[in-house]
């Protein structure tokens, strides 16, 4: 999607992609952006209609784009964090957002399954434990980081003995 809106044609084709990944794995995954600046409303709407896998429908806490996932009835809604500033997610939902337990409970009554992209924290998991959501995605952003951070800092430990 991201290339597809950079280059301002329908190229490569999101539907043929989704087709692709069906054939090879389990599940197709879309995040639709508040900005719509990658994915659009077509692309989910395509997906669900014509691929068999079942759509996970990544997206934040909006009111425009969950009742799109109330209509498309994907097979599951990821709620994810979204600022427009970050070019990718830097922290887990805050989880004492007050329309979230209403949002879960309208996306699971519309048979909805629904993950909390959270911060890896047992506060975090038990939050989510509470608010009855069915799966739980894990930030780990700072584990993967790590392998950076650790090899950095060495290449400079020797100039520093």
């Amino acid at each position: 999607a991201v290339l597809r809106q950079a280059r301002m044609v329908n190229d490569p084709d999101l539907l043929e992609a989704a087709f692709i990944a069906a054939r090879h794995g389990d599940q197709i995954t879309l995040h639709v952006r508040e900005d719509r600046r990658h994915a659009q409303d077509f692309d989910l709407e395509n997906i669900i209609k014509f691929c068999k896998s079942p759509v996970n429908l990544e997206c934040a806490l909006n009111d425009e784009i969950l009742n799109l996932a109330l209509k498309l009835k994907p097979h599951r809604v990821t709620l994810v964090p979204e600022k427009r500033e970050e070019l990718t997610t830097e922290g887990g939902l805050c989880l004492n957002h007050a329309k979230l337990k209403q949002s879960i409970e309208k996306l699971q009554n519309a048979n909805i399954e629904v993950s909390l992209f959270i911060n890896p924290s047992l506060e975090d998991i038990e939050k989510s434990k509470i608010l009855k959501a069915q799966f739980i995605e894990l930030h780990t952003g700072h584990y993967a980081n790590l392998h950076n951070a650790l090899f950095s800092n060495i290449s400079h430990t020797a100039f520093a003995l």
